[in-house]
């Protein structure tokens, strides 16, 4: 499932957040990749063990835990804490497919079902740097407001187009799903979303009741802990 979730952060959180970067250490993307990866991609990211990284991260799953529509489409179990990578003068991330699982700080272990960005930069800030995810329906470029999410299977083949003008800030995570398969992790948001829709809109009390109950026991039988 590919999702746009707006207003993640609000603006004045982007606007701190990408006055802090501004200031920031840089140091060599490819430091956190495997050989594969590190031949396609080209930007900048926050050192792992940076203070910064660690205080913006916290920031950003703090938003996260409050905002409904998240917790409705990607259902967390697990989430590696968020990075921070910049692109200019031409960098880009070639065609690639994220590793499949990866350590926490704690030394657990994640399997990546969710690959989420937040772009931290307005479109009109930069050129290029359209994100383009590919799947069975084509080739779908995102380049989204500041403060807004893009969530989409870490299976699929997705790309960072070069930076050619300005600087593309962004914060990128990854999410292990109670539900594993993204077939059935649509299915639930879907329902999930036509029964707040329901309720908002008074219907019957008693039918979405029922499917509140069809909700709930399909997520108890496909659900991993």
């Amino acid at each position: 499932m590919l999702l746009h979730i707006p207003n993640v952060l609000s603006p004045d959180q982007v606007a701190r957040m990408r006055q802090r970067l501004e200031a920031a250490e840089w140091t060599d993307g490819r430091e956190t990749v495997g050989v594969q990866g590190a031949k396609v991609k080209h930007n900048l990211q926050l050192p792992d063990t940076s203070p910064l990284r660690e205080e913006l991260a916290r920031e950003v799953l703090k938003a996260l835990a409050r905002h409904p529509v998240y917790h409705a489409a990607t259902l967390p179990l697990r989430t590696l804490p968020p990075r921070f990578n910049r692109y200019e003068g031409g960098g880009e991330y070639g065609f690639h497919v994220d590793g499949a699982v990866m350590s926490l700080p704690n030394g657990e272990q994640l399997r990546s079902d969710i690959s989420c960005t937040l772009f931290l930069a307005e479109p009109d800030n930069y050129e290029g740097g359209e994100l383009v995810i590919s799947d069975t329906y084509g080739e779908h470029e995102v380049k989204l407001p500041a403060g807004d999410l893009i969530v989409y299977p870490s299976s699929s083949l997705h790309r960072v187009m070069p930076v050619t003008r300005g600087a593309r800030l962004a914060a990128f995570f990854w999410v292990q799903s109670l539900i594993r398969d993204d077939n059935r992790r649509r299915m639930l948001f879907e329902l999930d979303t036509s029964i707040q829709t329901l309720t908002r809109t008074g219907a019957d009390a008693s039918a979405v009741l029922q499917l509140t109950g069809v909700y709930h026991n399909l997520l108890r039988q496909w659900s991993e802990t």
